[in-house]
């Protein structure tokens, strides 16, 4: 696996590891359920996941997923991950989707989160992050916005859900405040 670890010198990104599945396992709620996963997590499909996470490191693949970690402790307080190869996006465009735990949503992380992941994807050879938002997601929406990134299209996915692309040009300054 990659060492890889970005800060801002509260919220610290590195890849997801085996440590990290209790923690996910404690932390999953309805929200992260309905919004990111699709479906209530097990010991077993999380264990795969983050093997799948690592092996993608290890191999400089397509997925980049990183834990979000809080505090001088770097307590787990959620995800965040880069999909540099996914349907629909077009060559240079990265998907960044990212999911907290409800102790720690409302205090800016996954903004935070998204600045950080910006400079590592453009670095990675991406030119512009799309972060793919279900509309009733205000939370998630409050985010895109709060990163820089600007509503410019809403797409069907294959199961007919609408989802509103919000993109931003990585090659530019990070917004202020």
């Amino acid at each position: 696996m990659r060492d890889v670890e970005l800060s801002d010198g509260f919220v610290t990104l590195s890849p997801l590891c085996p440590d990290d599945v209790d923690a996910h396992l404690a932390g999953e709620d309805d929200q992260l359920v309905r919004w990111l996963s699709g479906g209530p997590g097990t010991r077993a499909g999380v264990e795969k996941y983050v093997e799948h996470c690592m092996e993608q490191w290890a191999v400089d693949g397509p997925l980049r997923a990183f834990g979000i970690r809080a505090g001088s402790r770097k307590v787990l307080a959620g995800s965040i991950d880069l999909r540099f190869d996914m349907a629909g996006l077009a060559p240079g465009q990265v998907n960044i989707a990212y999911g907290l735990y409800p102790d720690w949503r409302g205090q800016g992380l996954a903004t935070r989160a998204v600045a950080l992941v910006r400079g590592y994807a453009a670095a990675a050879g991406a030119t512009q992050g799309v972060i793919k938002v279900d509309p009733e997601n205000g939370a998630s929406v409050a985010v895109a916005r709060r990163a820089g990134f600007t509503c410019v299209k809403q797409v069907p996915e294959a199961d007919g859900a609408l989802f509103n692309w919000y993109v931003h040009d990585l090659r530019s300054a990070p917004p202020q405040g």
